[in-house]
């Protein structure tokens, strides 16, 4: 049977549908025709129906309202934001929060994300595993300042007040950052350890040298883990590690700075303390460290607790040593 379509090589309308494979060809050029076998299976208006997928439905006739998608939506934001910060394990008291706060309607858009980082803030703050806001931020994808006046909000529709929030635990901080950080990732986990323990005291040191007082506390953790690195010869980047902890890098280079000078102060009232600069700290600091230990292990905080396991006084301690540098300085004045 001939064909009214020509030909896709010759162009030619002589085309012939072959009795035994049923392809059309050119009787011309012998050209097999491409593609010229599509059986529709629609079958009609009345052939058998398929499943129609379109925004909205899954399966056959499932149709989602709006609300519902809102409120799906809603759920996968939660559950990417917390999984992203490793607190997956507090979603329920976040979507709780977000829910009184909304009345069972959450949300979506950026407002709503922000809205998210502000109550995983505040819930971490309240359970005493507080994040810093720079982190939160990075997870929420906005700005910190938008971040703070979300937190301000929330705080004053839940009447939280202050006695509601532990005071900020920097050391739960150093843990987390050890914990959390690829620059740590390869390092073998006893010498984390035995930096973890080491990173506290100079933390609960530099506290009581008031070096985070008034302060953001991410730059002193980054610098007190710098510091333990280099004692246990680890290579580590002050600017790298700030960059992965969302802390300002020139503040962690001051705060690193401080934290030197203050052991160069202390280690003065050493035998060998008048050789000690700020460039070769980092040399005698296992002794310098090790020296303050001591002193903190003199005298327990309470002299009725069993004697046999005293506890560390750093304020005793730290103040003994500046008041033999403040005596030191007098008799010097000639």
């Amino acid at each position: 049977m001939a064909s009214t379509r020509s030909c896709k090589s010759c162009r030619k309308t002589s085309l012939v549908r072959d009795d035994v494979s049923g392809d059309l060809i050119c009787s011309l050029c012998g050209v097999v025709q491409e593609y010229d076998q599509f059986e529709a299976h629609i079958g009609g208006i009345n052939g058998p129906q398929g499943t129609f997928v379109r925004v909205g439905t899954s399966g056959a006739g499932t149709i989602y309202s709006y609300k519902e998608r809102k409120f799906f939506q809603a759920q996968s934001l939660i559950d990417e934001l917390t999984s992203r910060l490793g607190i997956s394990s507090k979603m329920s008291d976040i979507k709780a929060m977000i829910s009184t706060i909304t009345e069972g309607e959450f949300g979506q858009g950026d407002w709503f994300q922000v809205l998210i980082g502000a109550c995983v803030y505040i819930v971490m703050r309240k359970d005493n595993r507080p994040m810093s806001m720079a982190e939160v931020a990075w997870a929420a994808g906005c700005d910190g300042y938008e971040l703070g006046r979300m937190i301000k909000r929330v705080i004053d529709f839940m009447d939280l007040k202050k006695s509601d929030f532990p005071e900020f635990d920097i050391v739960h901080s150093l843990e987390r950052v050890l914990k959390i950080s690829p620059s740590f990732a390869r390092i073998d986990r006893s010498k984390v350890d035995r930096m973890r323990k080491q990173g506290i005291f100079l933390l609960q040191c530099a506290m009581k040298w008031f070096l985070s007082t008034g302060r953001k506390p991410l730059p002193l953790v980054v610098a007190v883990l710098v510091l333990v690195a280099e004692l246990n010869q680890v290579e580590i980047g002050i600017s790298e590690l700030a960059k992965e902890v969302h802390a300002v890098v020139s503040t962690c280079k001051t705060r690193y700075k401080e934290l030197l000078e203050k052991l160069v102060e202390v280690a003065q009232v050493l035998p060998w303390g008048r050789d000690i600069t700020t460039r070769n700290i980092v040399k005698h600091a296992p002794s310098v460290i090790k020296y303050l230990e001591t002193k903190a292990m003199l005298k327990p905080v309470d002299k009725r607790k069993d004697l046999d396991r005293p506890e560390a006084n750093l304020a005793e301690m730290v103040s003994e040593c500046l008041r033999k540098l403040d005596e030191m300085d007098t008799r010097l004045i000639p």
